[in-house]
């Protein structure tokens, strides 16, 4: 692990557009090729996500596993949600813990869980607030509340203009997903 004291940067890329997680997956190569350590992990999603079989193939990234199958929160009754906000709010403790041995981590879909309340935003934000100083921490979700936001030092959102499912095209395997 490279030293950087203290120079650990938050960073949230969010909004209805396309391509947040590509920007992190991006931010992780990028990384990865310095030769810092990358933890990654996607909340929403499950363990077959393209990106990840590209992700576990590049030395200095872990991608922690996640869920085995994974239900849109919509399609969740109530005690669906609670389960999930559980083992979320279980696995960022987890992630907390072992995130002090990497320079990277990236938490796909995280502001996503947050807005849909399957992840404590209160337990977010003490985690980015006590984070390690040289931790540098990217996350991804469609929406983010002004609290959040004014955490992060680089916000960037990816804005929607024309989109092939405004007109019901089905989404692309090695395209948007």
């Amino acid at each position: 692990m490279r030293t950087r004291k203290g120079t650990g940067r938050i960073h949230m890329y969010y909004g209805d557009g396309k391509g947040k997680t590509t920007a992190a997956v991006g931010q992780a190569i990028r990384a990865a090729g310095y030769g810092l350590k990358v933890l990654f992990f996607q909340f929403l999603k499950d363990n077959t996500s393209n990106e990840r079989k590209v992700l576990e193939a590049v030395p200095g990234i872990v991608c922690l596993p996640g869920r085995d199958k994974v239900k849109f929160v919509s399609r969740m009754n109530g005690d669906e949600k609670a389960e999930l906000r559980h083992y979320n709010n279980k696995a960022l403790d987890e992630i907390m813990k072992f995130c002090t041995n990497f320079d990277m981590l990236v938490l796909d879909e995280a502001l996503c869980a947050v807005h849909l309340n399957v992840l404590s935003e209160e337990k977010v934000r003490e985690f980015l607030l006590h984070k390690p100083g040289d931790l540098e921490v990217v996350m991804t979700g469609h929406e983010v509340s002004q609290d959040m936001l004014d955490l992060a030092d680089y916000a960037t959102m990816m804005m929607k203009i024309k989109h092939p499912y405004d007109k019901k095209v089905p989404a692309r395997a090695g395209i948007e997903f």
